[in-house]
């Protein structure tokens, strides 16, 4: 099979199922580049207003398409997944819990992902053609996923502007436990305890007209806290559900945390707090904004066998090293036991890839680009 790494090698026809904020961004920035996107929805007068708003070119199924984007909440994803697959062509999926999903679907062709991008508004209101540029854009691939299918959506993906991680299913689930999911709870704790606080009742009745002092002294900093609760709720529900134990998980951590801070407040720890505040204000300074990219890169060749589980492997130890692929290509062998796992890495970052690959028994060679 010829690797699939540039998509407009293959053809450029895609299907997205689910046409709300995220599946009418991928159709939005697609058809941008000028694939054909069929897409539809539960909710007929979304896929009609997507069509209306330049995310499809046509509402229904598309039996061409290369590449289908299952766009729809978490509990559904992997029906949706595994009727597309039926009618062939790669699959991947946007969904913010990856381990369910891509168990239930175990097939080669599909390719778990989820973009970490997003906007409080709702639907094709909030559907922007940019919305992925500079986001990152996690990857699951398994032991069973094909390297051309993987190829495939990688290359899509990062044609929308997106940086591609490649993470394990669970591993991926423990972490946006923790960056995705607790925030969004937190925030909405604080903005619902904030709210009550609002509502107390006055001596002359509700105050302020029911917002209170309390909303009125709201200021940047619980704004910007508070923000991602403004998001839609409906996707929530089934997020904790399918990943609740890495949710709670986190929210006992977070619980626990919260607790050693009132400690420090009621004792009066000075230093205590200094040092806490200091720490945390240490790692949210360094926070990436996104990644950055070197003008120097390097070509690694990896000798790979042809077997399932290898691409996997390879790509999830360099998301856990955060290493970012620049590019990837799979030069397949004649003979089918043997391939080259062509990747371009950023110049700073070679030699210590070098070095864990070697570790996992693999023999990289680099070359400077120029």
């Amino acid at each position: 099979m010829t690797s699939p790494s540039d998509a407009a090698d293959i053809g450029r026809r895609a299907l997205v199922i689910g046409t709300g904020l995220i599946g009418g961004s991928i159709g939005l920035a697609l058809r941008k580049q000028g694939w054909h996107v069929t897409g539809r929805d539960l909710d007929p007068d979304r896929s009609a207003r997507a069509l209306d708003e330049g995310a499809l070119d046509a509402v229904g199924d598309d039996r061409s398409a290369v590449i289908t984007f299952v766009c729809t909440p978490v509990s559904s994803i992997a029906p949706q997944a595994s009727a597309a697959l039926a009618g062939g062509g790669v699959v991947t999926d946007v969904g913010g819990v990856k381990g369910p999903i891509v168990a239930a679907v175990d097939h080669p062709m599909f390719v778990g992902g989820h973009p970490m991008a997003g906007s409080e508004q709702e639907g094709m209101d909030g559907a922007d053609p940019c919305l992925f540029d500079g986001a990152t854009w996690v990857l699951t691939p398994t032991v069973a996923t094909d390297a051309d299918a993987y190829a495939l959506v990688r290359s899509v993906v990062t044609s929308l502007g997106a940086d591609v991680v490649a993470l394990a299913p669970e591993r991926h689930d423990e972490l946006v436990a923790t960056v995705s999911h607790v925030p969004h709870l937190a925030a909405a704790t604080l903005m619902a305890l904030a709210a009550d606080d609002a509502s107390e009742q006055g001596p002359s009745g509700p105050l302020s007209g029911g917002q209170g002092p309390m909303l009125r002294l709201a200021a940047g900093g619980f704004r910007d806290m508070t923000r991602i609760a403004a998001g839609h709720p409906g996707i929530w529900p089934d997020i904790c559900a399918e990943n609740r134990d890495a949710i709670v998980e986190a929210l006992d951590r977070l619980v626990g945390a919260l607790s050693t801070m009132r400690d420090l407040v009621v004792l009066g720890d000075r230093p205590g707090l200094l040092a806490a505040l200091e720490r945390a204000r240490s790692a949210r300074v360094n926070l990436p904004t996104r990644v950055a990219h070197d003008t120097e890169l390097v070509e690694m060749r990896v000798p790979v066998p042809d077997r399932p589980g290898v691409l996997a492997e390879i790509t999830t130890l360099l998301g856990e090293l955060d290493v970012n692929i620049e590019d990837l290509e799979i030069a397949h062998s004649v003979e089918g036991e043997r391939g080259v796992l062509v990747l371009v890495v950023q110049a700073g970052a070679a030699e210590g890839t070098r070095t864990a690959l070697t570790a996992r028994g693999f023999h990289p060679t680099l070359r400077p680009l120029t």
